[in-house]
């Protein structure tokens, strides 16, 4: 399903779509209470290593599995990225079979078990936060410090898949974003001993694009984000094209934003995600950029890994 994120899930104020739409979100919270407490436990005969969120999307999930998985290569380990397949959102799963071992299945207990079978010794489980069923040694929960908890309500009424109390079963909070005292103090006022790190992009091939016109164009959670980053770091945007998150490109839109490319004089750029979800013939005339997650206190990071392996 794809569809724009509203904006008032975002608004400090209380909206009226909010007011109108929490008794949905009651109904969500109870089918959350009900999975939590009859859903079995099952333990992994290796690590399990969660990356999920709270917030709908948009958090840096999917860079930071892939830089936990740079971490326990360098550590010696054999680790595999595990997801649940879906048969619409399959971007992060075509990312990071690109980088190693990839395991999927409609249930992830079954993808960590054939992941153990095939002898990988720990196991990254990308979005599997709200998955009771199974065990984790390390469940770490990401943010973006710009989009925090948005309103703090629930889906549909806001964009959480849990309330902020959730955070009890953390072990560590990840923050894509500036240092944020009062985010901390949330944070902490619901864990007293979870570890908060902060990390930032690294824009890996950022001066291909500089000193050239560019439109960019992207159909993930926070768009914005993504903007900002290409103009944070000195790129001429001309245009910003907006998409719903896990956009499947028509052929008829990818010829229009290669025309109007041409038409500009410009380079058309988009998200490493984005552009594993378009059609090899296109690929030629679109560029994307290539980012790396960049831990603050990275060495404390790897000791909390190292606690569980």
């Amino acid at each position: 399903m794809n569809f724009f994120k509203p904006k008032f899930w975002d608004q400090t104020k209380l909206s009226y779509f909010s007011i109108i739409l929490f008794p949905v979100s009651l109904i969500f919270k109870l089918i959350n209470f009900i999975k939590y407490y009859f859903s079995k436990n099952y333990r992994s005969k290796i690590p399990v290593i969660c990356v999920g969120n709270i917030y709908l999307g948009g958090t840096g999930k999917t860079p930071m599995c892939v830089e936990i998985f740079t971490i326990l290569k360098n550590l010696n380990k054999n680790p595999a990225f595990i997801r649940k397949k879906y048969h619409s959102f399959n971007d992060e799963a075509e990312l990071q079979k690109s980088i190693g071992s990839f395991y999927q299945n409609k249930k992830r207990i079954e993808a960590i078990k054939e992941a153990t079978e095939n002898k990988a010794d720990i196991v990254i489980l990308d979005d599997g936060f709200q998955d009771f069923s199974i065990y984790k040694n390390l469940s770490i929960v990401c943010f973006n410090e710009r989009q925090w908890v948005g309103n703090g309500l629930l889906i549909p009424s806001g964009p959480l898949r849990e309330n902020i109390s959730a955070l009890k079963r953390a072990h560590c909070v990840v923050i894509n974003g500036k240092k944020n005292i009062n985010i901390e103090e949330k944070i902490y006022s619901q864990n007293k001993k979870i570890k908060i790190f902060y990390t930032k992009y690294i824009p890996l091939n950022i001066n291909e694009f500089k000193n050239k016109k560019v439109l960019a164009f992207a159909g993930i959670a926070n768009p914005n984000n993504f903007f900002k980053l290409l103009k944070d770091n000195g790129i001429n945007l001309l245009e910003e094209i907006k998409f719903p998150d896990h956009y499947n490109y028509s052929e008829k839109e990818l010829n229009d934003l290669v025309n109007k490319a041409k038409e500009k004089k410009s380079t058309l750029l988009t998200t490493e995600k984005d552009y594993f979800r378009i059609n090899q013939e296109y690929k030629k005339n679109i560029n994307f950029l290539r980012i790396k997650v960049e831990i603050e206190n990275k060495n404390d990071f790897i000791e909390e890994i190292k606690k569980i392996i």
